[in-house]
């Protein structure tokens, strides 16, 4: 009994625990069972699995249900759990609660627990958070669609849609974007639809692939591709491949274009898609009288010359020629050809003048041009020869450029040859050797050659108006070289001074206020005066100077008028300047300030008065404007209104709605028949809103009522020709500017069964094999009918076969039209069958086509041939040369015929196998085992060219070591800086590391650096692991670069090297005091003339260092009362405490120079100062109290300086004369003249200051003082060389201006006396010099060998010269690789197509190629275009490595590809043409008048200079231009060539004796 009792209280607790084994409910609440409730629980969050609410309060006998509110659908979430008699119940999820499948409700999820007695229900409303728990998802997984590329920009070209599944607002909101780079072609917005951003182009792309991205607030996204096809319209005319052709014609024949240049002519259809055919035709010829000289074929656009054209009549022809759509002829494009018409020599060259008068100075210099006549000559090219000068013993000669210069100025004395007649000659260099002659009279002028000269060539003054008369106003100076009257100037205004205003001083230059001036209110008085400075020699010579005097009045700025109008358009981009306000001012001397009061956002006014507009105006906005505008210069102001009236535009467009449609037409409609109608509307009125329509497009198939719009057909439809036709209506009002808006109409023509299908052949012939199995397919048919839908649905079955047979031997498969074997093939039973097979369209009426297929049945080979081994192993050296064996295979095959009809398949690019089976290094390869060290390769063997059986054998060839490649560099600095210091090898500086590789193996590819230096060998040093080493001590004062030439060296047989270049470049350390120029400076000052400010001294002292180390400042020990030193200039001047002084006084001071390194050093001097007080009484005065002389330097002693002179009040006094200071140098006769007591040298001193004394007679003596300044005048001495002779080597392989050495030559003189001009003595065919710079540099070395001796001569201006011995041994070139070849063509045109020369080389060689010179062959004929003329072509290759290729090799290569190089000759010569291979060592080197170089090596690597030698190498600095020399012959056409600018180093073998002079550094120049 005790168990039943325990029983239901076992079960009421399973309940209660079943009620709460998923958690607390959401909310609690009392059932109410007599009116029921409505309530709303707290937001759960999505997912929520658990108790939702726990009702109370039911009675005992109640019963309750749960119902959906307001859909049943909700309680697929929820159940209720409720006992009946129990007084509670429990809302609780069947499933976790998910709102995204709550779409109804928004996510709220409703119910109702419903009493049954009473029928009252309890409504509850839970609120479920959404979560971000789904991606977006696109409907579709890509999007495909053809578009026009006439679609207009903005329209609209797909829409792509994603869908977000979850419920809320948030977390469903999905953006688009497009993740490809199209942004620029296509636009995605927020709604999806995709628009066209840019005008598509068939022809730059046919397609577009992008992917777009969906993406949710939470970062969840999907994608989906994009596809668009863009399908060509016919909206591109024709186009030539180029727009300019170049084509040759002789004169007097006729035929077709000997050739034309870059290509034939071509033109094409622009729509690539479509691709019309085009037709030529000759629009024009200019000029227009050749029209009928020519003919055009209109097909292939070949031209032809039907009527022989002179080039005397006319040199060259340009006809315009144009290519037409077949399709479209309004469709065109133009080119122009230019014809050369080539000329024959039938004419004499001509003189511009039978007489030639010229007028030159005496002693004009050598060089100075008379004049450049001009030669003419009817003949193509003009004049191309000679020109001399007879006799030659005149004193000129012709420069290279054709002019007539003074050649020796020694022969120019008008007192000995007052004039000089002579001819001039002009003569061809080509037969029959025409010439013309000309008379030349030059006449020598004598005359003052100075003339007044000033700094400035305008001078400025101001005139103010409490100005009074006589009051200085500016200063004008002049300054004539010339001695006495010729260098004395007077001064006059000659011009400008009308009204007298000015006065001018004639001594002085200074100009003063003469009168005064009528000022006038807010204007300033402008006076231009026109000044001449004039000496006084015979004839006088004279210059003008300018000077503008202003003279401002008093200013009181005002407009003109109180009020201003205007008139501006709508709609105008600002600014718009409406009109100039005009006002009153003295402006610039007086700046004004204008302003625009109101509207200050809409208008602005400069400072000149322009009334202009800063945004766009509405007329309909606002019509007029009331501007108020002030005028201010800071005292005075005035103001004015600007009446503004805006005037009104047409500015509504017509707008078509919709703007575009498409409208289906049957291909059979009636010609006339209406298609549509197309209006438009205009906001406008009256003519602005009158609208006249036009049609564009539409193939002239359609028409168009102008008037109403409406579009009818205008010729017969066909759809298989054109299926779509696109056309745009223009609707145009009448407004001016007129306004127009654009339709588009899409017409489909729809289609009619009017086409039966075609196959593309009638008859098709196929092989199939006797052993095809089957189901093979034998053939693919396939017709096309051009009708579309079921007309075009097409059928195919065999209606017959033969030979026939029980079972058909072929199926044809009825949908795809592909012939299968059905049945065996036996080639001894049925060798061919012929089959009729049919096509069916599926239209109504059905269409039929038919074909026949011939099957021929082949034999089969059943045996493969076979290899002796499966593996060979060879190998062979990298330098094996092309085309050698390597290898030979053997193959043998147990067929009846054997191997005898079999060949071999060997796929690489570096080698070959031939019939035999032999293997060989292809013709054009090379091995390289630093590229490739083995070579794997599979060797097929096939039996047959038809279906032949094969064997494949492996091939391993082992390329073995050579020494074929120069050390490298790693990368390194190229510039180094290293303090200046004391280095040792015990404590050396470290400045960079230098890593080398080597690409061989072995000795091979071992490498050691040394320096090839001279000057550096001593100084730096290289560890073996490549630390580059300061070893002794530097000095930047002595040497602040070094350039050192590293060389690399492997240890292989034949050693090679590479060379690199570093810079040194020695960084300052303040380790030098500063140095005055004196150690003592003398100041006399004459206390009674002094006055504060005067300059008395300066200062100057230097420091051997740089930047700061070398920046001095002045100072003295101790302050002076009398004396300021200016710290930057050192300076000296009075200060006023000078007039203090009342007797004579000598002090001492001491002057500091202080540079401004860390730390700082000095130095001092001392200044000696001598302040002469002169308590002159009036009875004894100078005549002036300053005396400037000069005196000529080396004149002996007793020379006289000059004279001064004392007055005394009595003649009876007499008046002695003494020198207070250089009484050693100077003395003073009782007469005051002063004279030298020794020679004087201006390069030791230039100025002196004496002091000279005069005393009268009296008993109580009274005495004055004058200071006389000595100017020692320079007079012209000899220039010395730094060294008497130099010495130098060379490899005779040097190109043309390699540098040899530098010379180098001083003059004491100054100015013009002291510059020098270098020139060799006597001239050599093998060097020149640099005029400017002593470089000796190479002309041609070819085949030279020993030692040359050459006499360098450094000149003055004046004449004077010194010279200087070079010895240069020349020495043979370590390289031989230099290969000539020779042409038919003359130099200036082989020169001027060097560059295309190169790259055809390089074509054919495949070779990097550099062109070292180039040169006439023979005697001198140059820039000539004859057939009799040879040039010769001197050039290096280089490999993919950078190393010279033999030239052996390259002259093998180049005879193996002779017909390939003359084809490269044609191209860029412009004719056939062959080619000779030279020997160098036969071929005369080019002399100095017929070399043209091209300069050094151009771009060639240090690789390729290090094969030249080492002793080539120098890093490159500066050069000049090369002077011509004095020959009387010149070639007219002549250029020589400077080395290229873009050259950065060029090889350099210098070597200097002596012990390093400061000069023999500057061995590199930049080229």
């Amino acid at each position: 009994m005790g168990n039943v009792i325990l029983f239901p209280a076992f079960i009421f607790m399973c309940c209660f625990f079943s009620h709460n084994v998923r958690g607390n409910p959401i909310g609690t609440s009392t059932i109410n069972c007599k009116s029921g409730s409505y309530d709303i629980l707290p937001t759960v969050a999505e997912g929520y699995n658990g108790a939702v609410e726990k009702l109370t309060g039911i009675d005992p006998g109640e019963s309750v249900v749960l119902m959906g509110f307001p859909f049943p659908e909700d309680l697929q979430f929820l159940e209720l759990n409720f006992t009946l008699g129990d007084t509670f119940a429990v809302v609780q999820t069947k499933s976790p609660l998910d709102p995204d499948i709550l779409t109804d409700t928004n996510g709220e999820l409703g119910y109702s627990v419903q009493c049954v007695s009473t029928e009252v229900q309890n409504i509850r409303i839970l609120k479920i958070n959404d979560i971000n728990d789904n991606p977006p998802v696109f409907k579709q997984n890509e999007y495909r669609k053809t578009i026009s590329e006439a679609l207009p920009v903005g329209s609209l070209v797909e829409k792509v849609e994603a869908v977000d599944a979850d419920v809320s607002t948030v977390n469903n909101r999905v953006t688009y974007s497009i993740l490809d780079l199209v942004q620029d072609k296509f636009m995605i917005e927020s709604d999806g639809n995709i628009f066209l951003m840019s005008t598509l182009n068939y022809n730059l792309a046919n397609s577009y692939n992008f992917t777009v991205e969906a993406r949710d607030v939470g970062g969840l996204t999907d994608t989906t591709e994009v596809f668009f096809k863009v399908e060509d319209f016919d909206n591109t005319s024709p186009y030539f491949q180029h727009s300019l052709y170049h084509a040759t014609i002789q004169e007097n024949q006729i035929g077709m274009f000997r050739d034309i240049l870059p290509e034939a002519i071509l033109a094409k259809d622009g729509d690539t898609g479509i691709n019309d055919p085009v037709s030529y035709s000759i629009n024009q010829v200019s000029p227009d009288k050749y029209q009928s000289y020519f003919s055009i074929d209109e097909t292939t656009g070949v031209i032809t010359v039907v009527l022989s054209l002179d080039r005397e009549e006319i040199s060259s022809i340009i006809l315009n020629i144009q290519a037409a759509q077949v399709s479209d002829n309004l469709k065109t494009a133009n080119a122009a050809v230019s014809l050369n018409i080539e000329d024959v020599n039938d004419n004499q060259p001509e003189f511009d003048k039978s007489s030639y008068f010229s007028s030159i100075l005496e002693n004009s210099p050598n060089g100075f041009i008379l004049f450049r006549p001009i030669i003419s000559d009817k003949d193509e090219g003009g004049f191309n020869g000679t020109l001399e000068v007879l006799p030659e013993t005149v004193p000129f000669s012709f420069s290279s450029d054709g002019t007539l210069m003074v050649k020796d100025y020694t022969l120019l004395d008008r007192e000995t040859v007052p004039s000089f007649t002579f001819q001039i000659k002009a003569r061809e260099n080509q037969a029959p050797f025409r010439f013309a002659l000309a008379d030349v009279n030059v006449t020598l002028l004598d005359e003052n050659d100075n003339s007044p000269q000033s700094n400035s060539s305008m001078y400025e003054g101001k005139v103010f108006n409490n100005q009074t008369v006589g009051i200085w106003v500016t200063k004008v100076t002049a300054e004539d070289p010339d001695e006495g009257p010729n260098g004395r100037v007077k001064y006059a205004i000659v011009g400008g001074n009308q009204d007298g205003y000015f006065n001018i001083d004639e001594d002085t230059g200074d100009i003063s206020l003469s009168k005064e001036i009528p000022f006038r209110e807010n204007e300033v008085l402008r006076f231009s005066l026109f000044v001449t400075a004039r000496d006084e020699g015979t004839p006088a010579r004279a210059s003008s100077l300018l000077v503008n005097i202003l003279a401002p009045g008093d200013t009181k700025p005002q407009f003109l008028s109180p009020t201003y109008g205007g008139r501006v358009q709508e709609e105008m981009e600002p600014p718009v300047e409406i009109l100039k306000v005009t006002f009153l001012s003295v402006s610039p001397i007086n700046e004004v300030d204008l302003q625009v009061m109101t509207h200050g956002d809409k208008f602005s006014i400069d400072s000149e008065g322009h009334f202009s507009t800063l945004k766009k105006l509405d007329y309909e906005s606002e019509k007029n404007y009331t501007v108020s505008v002030s005028i201010s210069d800071g005292t005075s102001h005035d103001q004015a209104t600007v009446l503004v009236e805006v005037t009104d535009i047409n500015d509504n467009s017509p707008v078509f709605t919709p703007n575009s449609t498409n409208v289906p037409v049957p291909e059979d409609t009636e010609i006339g028949t209406s298609v549509m109608k197309m209006a438009a509307r205009d906001s406008d009125e009256g003519f602005n809103g009158k609208l006249f329509y036009s049609l564009q497009g539409g193939e002239g198939k359609f028409r168009i009522d102008s008037q109403s719009g409406e579009v009818f057909l205008a010729s017969e439809l066909d759809r298989e020709t054109l299926a779509e036709i696109r056309m745009e209506v223009v609707a145009r009002d009448q407004g001016q500017p007129p306004q127009s808006a654009t339709g588009s109409i899409l017409l489909t023509v729809t289609d009619v069964n009017d086409n039966p299908p075609q196959f593309p052949l009638t008859e098709f012939q196929v092989a199939v094999p006797e052993n095809a199995a089957v189901g093979t397919i034998v053939l693919g048919l396939a017709a096309v009918d051009p009708d579309e839908g079921p007309n075009a649905v097409i059928s195919y079955h065999i209606a017959q076969q033969s030979p026939s047979s029980d079972l058909p031997v072929f199926i044809l498969d009825p949908n795809s039209g592909d012939l299968q074997l059905d049945q065996p093939l036996d080639f001894e039973t049925v060798k061919e069958y012929v089959l009729l097979v049919e096509a069916s369209d599926s239209g109504r009426p059905r269409l039929n086509g038919t074909c026949s297929v011939m099957v021929r049945v082949q034999d089969v080979n059943d045996n493969a041939p076979e290899f002796g081994k499966e593996k060979y192993d060879v190998a062979v050296y990298e330098n094996l040369p092309s085309g050698a064996p390597c290898v030979t295979l053997d193959v043998t095959d147990k067929d009846e015929a054997g191997f005898s009809n079999g060949h071999f398949v060997l796929i690489s690019d570096v080698f070959g196998i031939n019939k035999q089976g032999t293997v060989l290094l292809n013709s054009n390869a090379t091995l390289d085992r630093e590229e490739w060290a083995h070579y794997v390769l599979q060797v097929v063997a096939v039996d047959s060219h038809v279906d032949g059986l094969s064997a494949t054998a492996q091939l391993i060839i082992t390329v073995l070591d050579v020494n074929d490649n120069d050390p490298q560099f790693s990368p390194h600095p190229e510039l180094v800086q290293v303090p200046e210091g004391e280095y040792s090898p015990e404590s050396p500086k470290e400045l960079c590391h230098i890593g080398t590789t080597d690409a061989d193996e072995g000795d091979n590819g071992r490498v050691t650096l040394s320096i090839f230096s001279s000057d550096a060998n001593r100084l730096f040093e290289i560890r073996e692991d490549g630390t580059l080493l300061a070893v002794s001590p530097l000095d930047r004062e002595m040497k602040d670069v070094y350039e050192l030439v590293i060389v690399a060296s492997d240890e292989g047989i034949p050693v090679r090297k590479n060379v690199t270049g570093i810079t040194v470049s020695i960084l300052d350390e303040n380790d030098n005091d500063p140095e005055f120029s004196q150690e003592i400076y003398v100041i006399r000052i004459l206390v009674k003339d002094a006055k504060e400010g005067d300059t008395v001294l300066t200062l100057s002292a230097t420091d051997k260092d740089i930047g700061n180390n070398s920046l001095i400042s002045y100072s003295f020990s101790s302050e002076s009362p009398f004396l300021l030193l200016d710290s930057k200039t050192g300076v000296i001047t009075l200060t006023s405490n000078v007039r203090d002084v009342t007797e004579d006084t000598t002090f001492n001071l001491t002057a500091l120079a202080q540079d401004k390194g860390e730390p700082s050093r000095s130095s001092t001097a001392t200044v000696q100062v001598f302040l002469w007080w002169n308590n002159s009484t009036s009875d004894i005065i100078f005549e002036s109290y300053k005396y400037n002389f000069s005196v000529v330097e080396n004149e002996p002693s007793a020379t006289v300086v000059g004279t001064v002179k004392a007055l005394s009040q009595s003649d009876t006094v007499q008046v002695t004369y003494s020198l207070k200071l250089y009484e050693e140098l100077f003395s003073v006769d009782h007469d005051g003249m002063i004279r030298t007591r020794q020679m004087l040298d201006r390069e030791s001193q230039e100025w002196y200051t004496l002091a000279v004394e005069a005393t009268d007679s009296r008993a109580r003596s009274t005495s004055a003082l004058a200071m006389v300044t000595v100017q020692v005048q320079d007079v012209n001495e000899a220039p010395v060389f730094n060294r008497t002779s130099y010495s130098a080597s060379i490899f005779n392989s040097s190109p043309y201006k390699h540098p040899v050495v530098q010379v180098k030559a001083t003059d004491p003189d100054v100015g013009e006396n002291g510059q020098l001009e270098y020139s060799l003595q006597e001239a050599s065919p093998l060097f020149d010099v640099e005029p400017s710079t002593g470089q000796v540099y190479v002309v041609s070395l070819q085949g030279q060998t020993g030692q040359v001796a050459l006499h360098v001569k450094a000149t003055d201006s004046q004449g004077l010269f010194a010279t200087a011995k070079v010895e240069v041994i020349v020495e043979r070139s370590s390289t031989s690789d230099i290969v000539v070849i020779s042409i038919a063509e003359a130099a200036n045109t082989v020169e001027k197509k060097a560059p295309q020369l190169e790259k055809s080389l390089e074509q054919v060689l495949d070779m990097s190629i550099t062109v070292i010179s180039i040169w006439a062959a023979g005697s001198i004929r140059q820039r000539s275009s004859r057939s009799d003329v040879a040039t010769n072509i001197g050039f290096i290759a280089t490999d993919s490595r950078q190393n010279i290729v033999p030239s052996e090799q390259v002259r093998s290569e180049l005879e193996n590809r002779r017909e390939k190089m003359e084809e490269q000759l044609k191209i860029v010569f412009g004719q056939e043409m062959t080619f000779t291979i030279e020997n160098p060592s036969e071929v005369p080197g080019p002399d100095q008048a017929t070399v043209i170089t091209l300069g050094v090596l151009l771009g060639l690597s240090v690789a390729v200079l290090l094969a030249i030698s080492p002793a080539l190498f120098v890093m490159v600095r500066k050069v000049k231009r090369t002077k011509d020399g004095g020959d009387t012959h010149c070639i007219i056409s002549r250029n020589s060539m400077d080395v290229p600018a873009h050259l950065k180093k060029s090889p350099s073998s210098a070597r200097k004796d002596g012990d390093g002079d400061t000069d023999s550094n500057d061995h590199t120049y930049e080229l």
